[in-house]
């Protein structure tokens, strides 16, 4: 059973999870960021560094655009996505109570 599509549920936990994917990708950025640099002080050759640099962005590229995929997919069925949570959820409090 579906929920009423203006149910404000849905669009707090839409938001909080935009927010933890928002969060894990700034997080991944700040790690590659601090790992790359770390690196730029010990790096035996150029060589290696910007073959490392090449992949690393190419990890945050795609890690990213995933990432940006998900949550304008979920924006777009959020009402569905959701609602089926948000009845399993109510679910389970009436048969607790």
């Amino acid at each position: 059973m579906q929920q009423k599509a203006s149910d404000p549920r849905v669009h707090s936990m839409f938001a909080g999870d935009r927010i933890w994917a928002f969060g894990a990708v700034l997080v991944l950025w700040a790690v590659y960021g601090f790992v790359y640099w770390r690196l730029s002080e010990s790096a035996p050759t150029d060589g290696v560094l910007e073959a490392l640099g090449v992949a690393g962005g190419l990890v945050l590229l795609f890690n990213s655009a995933s990432i940006l995929a998900m949550i304008s997919h979920y924006a777009e069925d959020k009402e569905h996505i959701y609602g089926l949570d948000i009845h399993y959820l109510d679910e389970m409090k009436k048969s607790k109570a």
